[in-house]
């Protein structure tokens, strides 16, 4: 991010820089983290220039993120690493100390000392404190990540004058979720126990709405093109102010789109949608990265519950902190996907399979009537008949029996969009079901203006409820989602994946039934 080329928010504004400025002061050592793009590297670079223009600190930025690749060679990560403090200094300040002296302290101290050594004589050669600012130190592995972090802490009680007055490690993860194996002991190593000087943990956080429209406004003053009544408040909804998300929309919509780059146009509805679908059907780096994380075990552990309502969870609080430390889930509160993105990108990609093999089935045509409408009675009819004979080889897939139906009936439904509509899903830790909220356009009109509006609940009957109680609860919790929308029809979706039950059993249809009206759809 350069500020002289890019939109942005104050990269300090974002944190408690008086509890930063203190914490250095102290001759802390810290660690702040926060998911992928959401500002630390402009966070520590605005950092780093508002330190240096001081005069009290010589503070230096450095990313060890090219030491990866060393994988848990300490030597050659040890080489690597000194190498990208040198080319920092001498570009920052011409300071060659370290290019200078690196090669030989590396054949005297070896790849476990070289570090230790290098920033001691560097911290002792010049006269102001030394502040080092260490991005992407979670991308180094293994014994390279443990002997860094030793030789950091063996420094620590040589600051300020014989090693770095403090220093602030940098990355995605909180310290508290690093389980690092050693190659060369055949075990794990704690982040505590390689690095238990750490005075704090600080957490990067989300844009507020506030800055998400402050942000989008700085469009608008440099271009003079507007936003639609609404728009604002979509993107905030839609991304939950997850920087890349809020940035990724708006420049889909504002430049990569055609229609979007005549300024005498204000940026509506429709193409903040389109923006959206596209960012997903092209799974960009971002949402790619995303996706990438739903392969850990743990991330699943926590993921699949979410999706089915379920309170049937079976992570640790570990498990939940490194999900929330990911930014896949909501930092703080309920137990929810962090945005509406990415509650639309988790099914879709965890059921790729599975769309694949609809495409061949399943025409975008024939649930539609002649007047344009959405027949949604006879989709989910012809889920019921899809389910009955597929479910078997699909739900044991996802290792969570719960959420299976939910994501099997959300593949299917994934149609409408493709058809022209559109689909909203709302789901969290125990709620005891899933929310979909299918929208198409009316005969005539557009998905965005007006739309029909058609509730979907999800709801599984399991060993410890029964079917009855089931369908009172959803009946209730249907018709409050339909008021909360202004939906015009509900249906609940019943899943009874009890072994003892017949198909003959669980297959029916009832009503619509009561005033809203709803109608119940048994699986």
């Amino acid at each position: 991010m350069v500020p002289k080329r890019h939109y942005c928010i104050p990269p300090l504004s974002r944190v408690d820089l008086e509890e930063l400025l203190q914490l250095i002061e102290d001759m802390r050592y810290f660690v702040l983290h926060a998911p992928r793009q959401t500002g630390k590297t402009s966070t520590l670079l605005a950092l780093a220039d508002k330190l240096n223009a001081t005069g009290r600190y010589r503070c230096l930025y450095v990313n060890f993120e090219p030491g990866q690749t060393a994988r848990e060679d300490v030597p050659e990560a040890m080489r690597v690493l000194l190498g990208q403090i040198a080319e920092r200094a001498e570009a920052l300040s011409g300071d060659g100390f370290v290019g200078d002296v690196m090669l030989e302290l590396l054949g005297r101290h070896g790849g476990h000392g070289a570090l230790n050594v290098t920033l001691g004589r560097w911290a002792r050669a010049r006269q102001r404190p030394l502040v080092l600012l260490i991005d992407e130190i979670d991308t180094l592995l293994g014994d390279s990540l443990i002997s860094v972090l030793r030789q950091l802490r063996a420094g620590y009680d040589q600051r300020p004058h014989g090693f770095p007055q403090s220093i602030v490690l940098c990355g995605v993860r909180d310290p508290r979720d690093y389980r690092i194996f050693s190659s060369s002991l055949g075990e794990h190593v704690t982040w505590g126990s390689a690095f238990n000087i750490k005075a704090k943990s600080l957490l990067l956080g989300d844009f507020t709405e506030d800055e998400v429209r402050s942000l989008l406004g700085q469009h608008t003053a440099e271009t003079g093109q507007g936003f639609a009544p609404g728009v604002m408040g979509r993107i905030w909804h839609l991304t939950q102010g997850q920087p890349w998300l809020v940035n990724a929309l708006a420049l889909q919509a504002c430049f990569e789109d055609k229609a979007g780059r005549d300024r005498s146009r204000p940026i509506g509805l429709a193409a903040i949608e389109q923006a959206k679908e596209t960012l997903i059907l092209n799974r960009v780096t971002h949402l790619d990265q995303l996706t990438n994380q739903l392969r850990e075990e743990r991330v699943r552990r926590v993921i699949l519950p979410i999706i089915a309502g379920s309170d049937d969870a079976r992570y640790t609080p570990r498990d939940l902190e490194y999900v929330r430390d990911l930014g896949l889930v909501a930092a703080a509160g309920a137990v929810r996907m962090a945005n509406p993105i990415y509650a639309e990108v988790v099914p879709r990609e965890l059921t790729l399979t599975q769309q694949s093999v609809l495409e061949s089935l399943i025409s975008p045509t024939w649930y539609v009537r002649k007047d344009g409408s959405l027949d949604l009675p006879k989709l989910l009819e012809a889920f019921q008949a899809y389910f009955r004979e597929n479910s078997e080889s699909w739900l044991e897939r996802y290792g969570h029996r719960e959420a299976g139906p939910h994501l099997v009936l959300q593949t299917y439904l994934h149609r409408v969009v493709n058809g022209g509509g559109r689909i909203t899903r709302e789901y969290a830790l125990a709620r005891g079901r899933s929310d979909l909220l299918v929208e198409w356009p009316r005969p005539g009109g557009t998905l965005h203006s007006n739309p029909s509006k058609h509730v979907i609940e999800c709801k599984v009957v399991g060993e410890r409820s029964g079917l009855e109680s089931v369908i009172r609860e959803g009946l209730q919790q249907t018709e409050g989602y339909m008021d909360l929308c202004g939906a015009e029809s509900g249906h609940l979706v019943v899943f009874d994946i009890r072994p003892s039950k017949t198909w003959k059993e669980r297959i029916f249809r009832r009503g619509p039934v009561g005033q809203a009206p709803i109608t119940v759809w048994g699986m």
